[in-house]
């Protein structure tokens, strides 16, 4: 029997993207881990580990997401092979991420219950959990046949609200410092976006400009508002902060300009190809 190696393609073919995908889904928790073993993780070495890989799980979910709307604006539908290991590298980053608070709780696992009912912040992230573990469990061919393919669809749709539910318990867990969890739900709504676009055959060019332009104010006003309601911020003094080039990066700024990639990819698509060009010249 031939082993199914993750680098390799259905018909057990090196694929150089899958790799390549391959290679950064593991790159992060080498990182992690090669820190934790030199003692360069800080003063709380396991509460950075934990921090870090709940960013990356919730990384990957987005990046999971993105290969719809990029194979739909590219027309590469090699992209869609990637889907499948993302998902699953998500899930495996947020089981170390459960793993870890267990560390961190002594292995008390009545603890880590009764933790995970009080803490509604950890609830969330709990039944975020539970349904990426379905999710996780159902991600292979044989599912998809004994299920059908409409059930199998409808179950996995699930990714649409887990992911919401995981930004939401890293917002919660963030408390002060939210903009790495606003750029997050800033990237989810410029994708699910995308695909309501198709959905209204309106996807191209200028409609994905538009939603560049629209993806700044739209962020900021989501980061002004958590601030506001969360911690008593004035949002006027959020939106302001926006406007400061002295500052680093805002968010709306960061995810304004990775929305701004989604147009550029649709203009490049549509150049005709220097070979076509020529044949159409014949």
């Amino acid at each position: 029997m031939d082993i199914a190696f993750p680098w390799n393609d259905r018909q057990g073919r090196f694929a150089p993207l899958k790799a390549l995908a391959l290679a950064g889904i593991i790159a992060p928790g080498l990182w992690i881990g090669g820190h934790g073993l030199n003692g360069t993780l800080g003063a709380k070495p396991l509460e950075v580990a934990l921090h870090e890989t709940g960013l990356w799980a919730v990384r990957l979910l987005l990046v999971t997401l993105a290969i719809t709307p990029l194979r739909l604006i590219t027309g590469w539908g090699k992209l869609m092979q990637l889907r499948r290991m993302l998902g699953v590298a998500a899930l495996a980053y947020t089981l170390i991420h459960l793993f870890l608070y267990v560390v961190q709780q002594r292995y008390d696992l009545v603890v880590v219950v009764l933790e995970i009912i009080k803490r509604f912040y950890l609830t969330i992230g709990f039944v975020a959990l539970a349904a990426m573990v379905a999710l996780g469990v159902t991600s292979t061919d044989g599912s998809i046949r004994r299920m059908g393919a409409e059930s199998w669809n409808r179950l996995h749709r699930l990714i649409y609200p887990l992911t919401v539910l995981a930004i939401f318990h890293a917002f919660l867990q963030a408390k002060i410092n939210v903009s790495e969890e606003v750029v997050q739900i800033g990237v989810f709504v410029v994708l699910m976006a995308v695909r309501f676009l198709h959905r209204g055959r309106r996807l191209n060019v200028w409609s994905l400009l538009a939603l560049a332009l629209l993806a700044v104010p739209l962020t900021a006003g989501l980061e002004a508002l958590w601030y506001g309601l969360a911690t008593g911020v004035p949002w006027r003094r959020i939106l302001d902060a926006n406007l400061m080039l002295a500052l680093a990066p805002r968010p709306a700024v960061v995810v304004g300009l990775l929305a701004l990639v989604l147009p550029l990819l649709a203009i490049f698509r549509a150049r005709p190809s220097a070979a076509g060009t020529r044949r159409a010249s014949l």
